[in-house]
């Protein structure tokens, strides 16, 4: 196991102090200065503006999109349970309303599967990517010094 894995049980204050550090986790004497963690670092990018960013972009076209689909949705459901007769007109030959309205279900599924990947691509990716690089370095950086300077 990683001695900077995150998810890693980490002990209680004052318990398990090596003879010599200071009980309030500040280094005792002669002791190096404490470097980040991992956990430490990627609570540092969760609260960056960047990362606060990439977030707001993601619910500006997921919550508006998710709700007119379930709209959508439930508008079908209510027409296919309250209004039979209007399901049932016929459109073209054997074609009837509820056909239409449930091809045009499967049709919205995929067109918001193309926006949402185009969104991504254009708006959120190449943010996202540069935090996960900023994000790589600084663990890898804090991994170098927990090693003293030698590569994994």
């Amino acid at each position: 196991m990683r001695l900077d894995d995150p998810w890693d049980e980490e002990s209680a204050a004052g318990w398990d102090e090596a003879e010599g550090a200071a009980v309030d986790g500040a280094p005792g004497p002669g002791e190096p200065e404490p470097r980040p963690g991992a956990a430490e670092i990627y609570l540092e990018v969760h609260r960056s503006e960047a990362f606060r960013e990439v977030r707001r972009r993601y619910r500006r076209f997921v919550a508006p999109a998710a709700l007119a689909f379930l709209l959508w949705y439930l508008a079908y459901v209510v027409a296919a349970t309250t209004a039979p007769a209007l399901m049932a007109r016929p459109v073209v030959g054997a074609v009837n309303v509820a056909m239409v309205a449930g091809l045009g279900q499967f049709l919205t599924a995929f067109l918001l599967t193309w926006a949402y990947a185009r969104h991504a691509r254009l708006r959120r990716d190449r943010a996202a990517l540069d935090l996960r690089w900023d994000t790589q370095e600084l663990t890898r950086g804090a991994a170098r010094q927990a090693t003293g300077g030698r590569g994994r």
